[in-house]
């Protein structure tokens, strides 16, 4: 072990790198790989390591000297950008990735950073400390929904993780900013069997078949209302389909009761045209399934199942706050969920069918049959 002062280098069997070993603010030693097999070169960062993690250095200060060393080891200029410049090239790479709407929201959460941060905004993103982040979620939440602020945090979370994976800043500030609560009010629950055919009892045929689709496939309401002829193959007994919010294909076998909805349904063999046109038409001209969430809580008011309420703005935006309910179309999501994992379908399987994302899941679950998708909408009862 080479030592000088409190910081200190060791190997390891396994590395060629020299290990940098200090104490950090609280007392409780650390050990950093510093990357590199020069000694001399190792020590400077292990004493950087020391001072940092006791916090002996103002955060400026840190930075500059990391820029120094960085580019007296590396060669190399530490990468830097100023928030707005880093946010502005985020989503420019981020743009062709995810879907208009997506890509929108992303545009709106980030503008309201900015916004708050006003003149710090153009101060490097190195500046930016866990208790500003704090501040703009809590000032966020004053105005908006827990949901609406929740989706803002992540979309910052996600910039500041990439801003290190990047090299831009040493330590991410939002890594610790944790999410804000949501009221009873503001959780999402699945239908009861009686409280769907309820619904169905008013609905329109057209309502009536996506709800039926939304049902027995779990997806979300613009993708039922995108869906043409040629999405449904009924030699094979399936419905193919890309996600409008996460790109992603998805491969659902029929269930026998929607199965039997398309053989009652006009058109079925005309391919190219919209499965359900009134939806399709609005999906299409408005680009956001807003409208026709609006029609789908007037069947609940109709069906008894929640207050009638009038759909006009109020001019405080999409994100503000307003009177929540535990019923939308997107109950049919979680209903279906919770009808095949009470049938004993495996999570990977239902995660696989739905259409949800899990990097924890991926770990368990890389690949899910055809047979295994066919037993999960199997388990379906009729309604």
């Amino acid at each position: 072990m080479e030592s000088t002062g409190v910081a200190s280098l060791i190997r390891k069997p396994r590395s060629k790198f020299w290990f940098a070993c200090f104490r950090d603010a609280n007392g409780k030693q650390r050990r950093k790989s510093t990357k590199t097999t020069d000694r001399k070169k190792a020590m400077k960062i292990a004493e950087q390591y020391e001072q940092v993690g006791q916090r002996k250095l103002p955060a400026k200060t840190v930075r500059e000297t990391l820029a120094e060393l960085y580019r007296e080891i590396y060669n190399e200029s530490l990468p830097s950008a100023t928030v707005r410049r880093f946010i502005e090239n985020w989503l420019n790479i981020k743009q062709p990735e995810v879907s208009p709407a997506t890509f929108a929201f992303y545009k709106k959460s980030t503008a309201k950073l900015l916004e708050f941060l006003g003149p710090s905004a153009d101060l490097d993103l190195a500046s930016v400390t866990r208790t500003a982040l704090v501040e703009f979620r809590n000032h966020v939440a004053q105005k908006a929904s827990p949901a609406t602020t929740n989706h803002d945090l992540k979309t910052i979370k996600a910039i500041f993780r990439e801003a290190k994976r990047d090299g831009y800043i040493g330590e991410d500030p939002s890594e610790f900013v944790d999410p804000v609560r949501k009221s009873p009010q503001d959780s999402r629950r699945p239908f009861t069997v009686s409280e769907i055919q309820m619904v169905l009892a008013v609905a329109d045929p057209e309502w009536r078949s996506m709800i039926l689709f939304g049902l027995y496939t779990g997806q979300r309401l613009a993708d039922i209302a995108s869906l043409t002829w040629d999405n449904i193959d009924l030699a094979r007994n399936e419905i193919r389909l890309r996600s409008r919010k996460t790109a992603k294909r998805i491969l659902i076998p029929i269930a026998k009761s929607l199965r039997e909805q398309i053989h009652a349904m006009p058109a079925r063999d005309e391919l190219g045209n919209p499965v359900h046109p009134k939806a399709f038409a609005t999906i299409n001209r408005q680009r956001r399934s807003g409208n026709l969430s609006n029609q789908f809580a007037d069947l609940l008011a109709q069906a008894g199942l929640r207050e009638k309420t009038p759909h006009r703005s109020k001019g405080k935006g999409r994100g503000s706050k307003r009177a929540s309910n535990s019923l939308s179309f997107h109950s049919l999501r979680h209903t279906a969920v919770s009808l095949l994992k009470d049938a004993g379908i495996p999570e990977g399987v239902v995660m696989e069918l739905v259409g949800h994302e899990s990097k924890a899941m991926s770990a368990h679950y890389t690949h899910v049959g055809s047979e295994a998708l066919e037993k999960a909408v199997a388990a379906f009862a009729a309604i």
